[in-house]
């Protein structure tokens, strides 16, 4: 049995005022999901010629985008990710916009902020300044260096695509993603990220050292007198049209029955692995079953498949229940380590 997500704008209740727009048929859905994947891998593979040897991560974080999310990427300084979110951006035809989070940036430096304008006749009124958040791709670089209070400014528009100033709700570009990014080197003078935010986040890609043959290719072409570039393939209306398409994908019983045993087996309430139950201080919450059911289907539609399977779990398991977990103190102290029981829980329903 295959099911269908009613809330895709491909199958939206109309406004007022309009006509219902027809319902696709299965046959429409896979011929669109044939030509957006075959646009989509394009995409990816123009991303590639510029990020050497981070394969994994462009699929991740694509597959983010697809989803219609937001990732957060954590690697050490020199690994490509103000490169990658900047090639991304270009090849994806989407606007993206780079602040560096620092501790003394305020949120108005992000949101933007009302000023007082005076006219020739001198009457006064006060007039919205937009701040970078306004773009369809933001890097947030080095989220965890800025306060509590300016991170939070992010949460409305991550969340709900809008951001509320002096009491009125101004709406953001479409799409909106925000690529934020941690060094997990360096710890002083950061604040570490509440767990309501991380939760904001579909995805968190760890980036990992090049291999030996990579970092080589990375020297030859980054060094000479020339250097690679990425040209467009999607608009951002086509990255629109992919995230309203992912979620008409059709979807196994089979693949929703592997999400919620995975989440609900990982949550020390309602698991059944006492090692989970003891290890475990708190779990993923329902954000992360609809983040896995949205990121599956995604990732099929990356890969030239109309719907998931539950290889599509597993593999992506760990990026989105990473920063949705935490380990109790005794774990800790017995250097137990989170990665190894997502692998463990994945491991049981693959």
């Amino acid at each position: 049995m295959m099911t269908m997500d009613d809330t895709s704008p491909l199958h939206a209740a109309p406004q007022a005022g309009m006509t219902s727009p027809p319902t696709l048929t299965g046959e429409q859905i896979a011929a669109r999901a044939e030509s957006m994947g075959a646009r989509l891998r394009a995409a990816r593979a123009e991303i590639g010629r510029v990020i050497l040897g981070q394969d994994r991560v462009i699929d991740l974080v694509l597959t983010t985008i697809v989803a219609g999310g937001h990732a957060l990427l954590v690697g050490a300084p020199g690994l490509g990710k103000t490169l990658l979110v900047t090639t991304l951006g270009h090849v994806m035809g989407m606007d993206a916009r780079r602040v560096q989070f620092t501790p003394d940036l305020m949120p108005a430096d992000i949101l933007g902020s009302e000023i007082l304008d005076e006219d020739e006749a001198g009457r006064r009124s006060f007039r919205f300044v937009a701040g970078p958040v306004f773009c369809q791709l933001l890097l947030a670089d080095e989220i965890n260096r800025a306060s509590p209070r300016t991170q939070s400014a992010l949460l409305q528009a991550m969340q709900e695509r809008e951001v509320a100033i002096a009491g009125t709700n101004h709406p953001l570009p479409r799409p909106f993603h925000v690529l934020a990014t941690q060094n997990p080197i360096e710890q002083e003078g950061t604040y570490p990220l509440p767990e309501a935010q991380l939760d904001r986040f579909l995805m968190q890609v760890t980036l990992d050292f090049p291999t030996a043959e990579a970092e080589r290719a990375m020297l030859l072409a980054t060094t000479g007198t020339t250097t690679a570039t990425a040209s467009p393939v999607l608009t951002a209306a086509d990255v629109i049209e992919a995230q309203a398409l992912v979620r008409a994908l059709p979807v196994g019983e089979q693949v929703v029955d592997a999400i919620v045993r995975l989440v609900r087996a990982a949550r020390p309430e309602t698991s059944d692995d006492p090692t989970i139950r003891e290890a475990v201080a708190w779990g993923p919450g329902p954000r992360a079953a609809q983040a896995l059911m949205l990121a599956t289907r995604a990732r099929a539609l990356l890969d030239g498949r109309l719907s998931p399977t539950i290889e599509d779990v597993v593999a992506l398991a760990q990026p989105i229940l990473a920063h949705r977990m935490a380990l109790s103190f005794t774990a800790r102290a017995e250097n137990l380590r989170l990665s190894a029981l997502i692998d463990t829980l994945a491991g049981r329903i693959g």
